[in-house]
């Protein structure tokens, strides 16, 4: 019984220690954070004087209580109101999104179709009917959200700035609209502060590329017109465009001065299945793309350092932490069925499972603790609600290991998610 208990206490350290060393960069990344913060301010971008023209696109399925919110969010811009267009692509909707949507000023297109379903053909569609209908406009970039958005006043003219500096594409600041409702929307939220923050702008700091993370994104039209439109259908279309633009040569940039507001899911149910899709989508572009970002780390004449940085995002790490409970669950089982005899060996695995889920408490805690300190005024909600979030923050995030273990046996497809916290900017905050 010795031997199994060695055995158990051995390969849990070994995938403690193959984590540490596939993502030390990471923790490097939160010390290059601090240092960042300090010394980026608020500044416009090589061409301040240039305004460019934006034509904002927006894919929305049944989301008639919410994008009227957004569309007014957009027009209190501070930019000028001719410089941007407002474009809603209603895609299979079953509700009144496509009238909503005019009344509130945007041009709409309606969309219908059983077998493309999914964001990517939504967003194809839209780029089609803007450059088939209003080529004249001569947009300068496509401004991308979701339908529950809501925009900072200043949005506009901070992607302008950085649009300014030569990126072709560009992230934002994912703030939320609903953090205070429970643990789970607090959750989401926490990590997408933390990604904003601790991935993104140390990429960007370093000179390295960041990732789109679905919504809140700026993209060069020629960019678009040099892919054929919009070509990327995975279940999670905007790691796929991330991995794909990278291996191509470009960096990501990020704006975190441009702000915006997303609505989370509130129930485990919705959480579930939005995160299953994830997952399921990280894995499609792994198997898509993996090959070629892991020669580009070897081979590749630039971004290679990025492209290591995108293969560990999409890599499926957390196989190893179902592995690990599946191995761990294992002896104990062995254990119960071998009685007393098996009474060091249940004893050892006891403890190697308490302290392997106790390490990535505290690894996960120790995030949302720091995300949470350096970004209490932007979390708007009561500062004993954003205590305790700090501590149910870990928990969210390792319901992500069942998550990532069903994923990869099941068959899944897109589901929408329905939103429906009605808020202005003013509101949230």
């Amino acid at each position: 019984m010795d031997s199994a208990a060695s055995f158990i206490n051995h390969f849990n350290l070994a995938v403690f220690l193959l984590f540490i060393t596939l993502y030390a960069y990471q923790i490097v990344y939160m010390f290059i954070s601090f240092k960042a913060k300090k010394k980026l301010r608020s500044e416009s971008g090589r061409d301040p004087g240039r305004l460019h023209k934006f034509a904002v696109t927006i894919a929305a399925r049944n989301e008639e209580l919410v994008i009227g919110q957004l569309i007014q969010s957009i027009k209190n811009q501070n930019y000028p109101g001719e410089l941007i267009d407002i474009f809603v692509v209603a895609d299979n909707c079953t509700d009144y999104t496509a009238r909503a949507a005019r009344e509130a000023g945007a041009v709409v297109r309606e969309r219908f179709s059983k077998n493309r379903i999914g964001k990517g053909y939504a967003l194809n569609y839209i780029f089609q009917a803007i450059e088939k209908d209003y080529a004249s406009n001569q947009y300068d970039a496509y401004l991308v959200f979701d339908a529950d958005n809501l925009l900072d006043e200043n949005y506009a003219a901070r992607m302008n700035d950085v649009f300014n500096e030569g990126y072709r594409v560009i992230t934002s600041y994912r703030n939320s609209k609903n953090f205070d409702q429970n643990w789970i929307s607090s959750g989401y939220a926490l990590w997408f502060m933390h990604e904003a923050e601790y991935l993104n702008l140390p990429r960007i700091f370093t000179n390295n590329s960041c990732a789109v993370s679905g919504t809140g994104f700026l993209v060069d039209a020629d960019l678009i017109k040099e892919n054929g439109g919009w070509i990327h259908h995975l279940l999670t279309e905007d790691i796929e465009f991330s991995v794909s633009q990278v291996i191509k040569g470009d960096k990501i940039g990020y704006c975190r001065d441009a702000v915006f507001y997303d609505e989370q899911p509130v129930t485990f149910k919705q959480s579930w299945t939005q995160r299953l899709r994830w997952a399921k989508g990280f894995y499609q572009v792994f198997g898509r793309y993996g090959k070629n970002l892991f020669r580009s780390i070897f081979k590749g004449k630039q971004n290679k350092f990025s492209c290591y940085d995108l293969a560990m995002t999409i890599f499926p790490a957390l196989l190893l932490s179902f592995l690990s409970i599946v191995v761990n669950g294992s002896f104990f089982l062995a254990g119960i069925f071998e009685f007393m005899e098996a009474e060091e060996t249940m004893k050892a695995t006891m403890t190697a499972m308490f302290q392997s889920l106790g390490w990535m408490y505290g690894i996960l805690f120790i995030l949302g603790f720091l995300t949470t300190l350096t970004e209490w005024k932007e979390i708007h909600c009561p500062g004993w609600k954003k205590v305790a979030y700090t501590v149910t923050f870990p928990l969210f995030m390792l319901t992500y290991v069942p998550i990532a273990a069903a994923a990869l046996f099941k068959d899944v497809q897109w589901k929408p998610i329905a939103h429906t916290v009605v808020k202005s900017v003013d509101d949230v905050r």
